[in-house]
């Protein structure tokens, strides 16, 4: 079948993608697994980790990346629902492990799930046949974009899971979100927009401020890697936002500590910078700060937003749509970070 294929590791990554029509089809489902027909695939910047090589990961090449897509549901494997042939879905690509206890594990009910990815861990969306967990899957509508639903699956799952589950985020209050333009960025900013929030983002890009501003965003700053906290502590009376959203990381993080209002929250889905930052420990304990780490999401809060989507109430931003066949073209877009919002590759 054909496929987009990482042929070797190496950096930077597009030179190493290849449209590829003898990738091995997909294989039968097992039992609770479907085999998904893919419509649209979308990428994130986890294609890029794939290709770079992954700490703690042993990945072998040439192998086959993508965590997001939208497809039809073309056979099941045992014990799952034969009312899914047919539906058109989107996937969560977080796998949860169910390791089993042992015998002195404690109690597990303040841990976090253990996930594996689709499309890092085993090989992903981006051909015409994968298979997925049945538990998984989320319905959309038949007659929805599929590049539209493509681009919203997993950063939409983790920005409500970070933003909402953790966060704890209420409608009216103001969110500050780092390096707008890219997909967790965007649909964090509709989220909040969807929330009735104020919304301040930042970017090195002016065109990317004003193009958020298009979208909904309240107010916009530039980053010119100076600390900009007395700019969003001017934008709100010297109160501070309730969240900040980031996933820029070390070149950012402090001026977002310094941005919260007495009990805000920190969330980070990501470090995109670097993990090594500096931050203020007494303004944290002082102010109360809340500091969140969060990755990717639980199938119910993927089925949670997916109905956001399906109703039409939020939708991602869509940066560039191209054919699956121009899958290097669109690497190159991701590792350049010109992108606002999602690349989407149609398989159609």
């Amino acid at each position: 079948m054909n496929a987009a294929v990482i042929i070797a590791q190496g950096n930077p990554v597009a030179p190493q993608i290849a449209y590829r029509a003898d990738w091995p089809d997909a294989s039968e489902p097992g039992a609770g697994e479907v085999v998904i027909k893919t419509l649209a695939s979308a990428l994130n910047h986890m294609d890029l980790w794939v290709g770079r090589g992954v700490p703690g990961l042993d990945l072998t090449y040439p192998r086959v990346s993508g965590c997001d897509a939208c497809g039809i549901v073309e056979s099941v494997g045992a014990g799952v629902d034969p009312a899914w042939v047919g539906r058109r879905v989107i996937v969560n690509a977080a796998v949860d492990l169910d390791r089993p206890a042992r015998p002195d594990d404690g109690t597990p009910s303040t841990l976090a799930p253990e996930y594996e990815l689709i499309g890092e861990h085993h090989n992903g969306m981006h051909a015409e046949r994968f298979v997925a967990p049945a538990a998984n899957l989320a319905p959309v509508p038949d007659d929805c974009d599929p590049c539209e639903a493509a681009a919203f699956g997993l950063t939409a799952l983790t920005a409500y899971s970070m933003m909402i589950t953790k966060g704890d985020l209420r409608p009216g209050q103001t969110v500050l979100i780092t390096g707008i333009g890219g997909g967790v960025a965007t649909i964090a900013m509709k989220l909040a927009l969807h929330l009735g929030c104020r919304v301040i983002v930042t970017s090195r890009s002016q065109d990317k401020v004003d193009a958020a501003k298009a979208l909904g965003a309240h107010e916009g700053i530039v980053d010119t890697s100076e600390d900009w906290s007395r700019q969003v502590r001017q934008l709100t009376n010297k109160r501070g936002v309730d969240m900040a959203v980031d996933s820029v990381g070390k070149a950012t993080h402090l001026s977002c500590i310094k941005s919260l209002a007495r009990g805000g929250a920190y969330v980070t889905p990501g470090c995109t910078t670097g993990p090594d930052a500096t931050t203020d420990l007494a303004r944290i304990f002082w102010n109360q700060l809340r500091v969140l780490g969060s990755t990717m999401g639980t199938n119910d809060e993927f089925r949670e937003v997916a109905a956001l989507f399906a109703c039409g109430a939020v939708t991602p931003v869509v940066d560039r749509v191209f054919k699956a066949s121009e899958a290097q073209r669109a690497w190159e877009r991701l590792e350049a970070g010109e992108q606002m919002g999602k690349i989407v590759l149609d398989w159609r």
